[in-house]
């Protein structure tokens, strides 16, 4: 697994895309509103990896996890897999916490687990 990239919650959208790209020298790579009141940001530098930017301006219902939706903070870390339903198996042979099987989005298929800290995993095949 590689990893791809790193989702963090905002409050403040125009702050933060400042912050990445005046200070830490990362320029806007894509944007975007998958829901209403959803803005999502990537941020990219040298290298492969990206700064995934996650600001909630009405707090709308998170569609993957109602009960859980984004708060500001570090949300999640991705990885790429080169087959993600082979991945899956083999992660759950293992005993990991799966929160959300693979599903369709635009860039692949997307999946879910857990590290013992409650740390969210993404997985993505593109």
């Amino acid at each position: 697994m590689k990893v791809k990239y790193a989702t963090i919650g905002v409050v403040n959208m125009n702050e933060s895309i400042k912050f990445y790209k005046d200070i830490m020298g990362l320029e806007i790579n894509n944007q975007f509103n998958p829901y209403p009141g959803i803005t999502i940001t990537f941020m990219k530098g040298e290298g492969e990896g990206i700064i995934e930017l996650i600001e909630i301006i009405e707090n709308p219902q998170n569609p993957q996890n109602p009960e859980n939706p984004p708060t500001p903070g570090l949300m999640a870390v991705g990885m790429e897999v080169e087959d993600i339903n082979t991945t899956m198996k083999e992660l759950k042979s293992k005993g990991a916490k799966i929160t959300q099987e693979p599903m369709p989005i635009s860039a692949g298929t997307l999946a879910f687990l857990e590290d013992p800290n409650g740390v969210r995993i993404g997985l993505i095949q593109h």
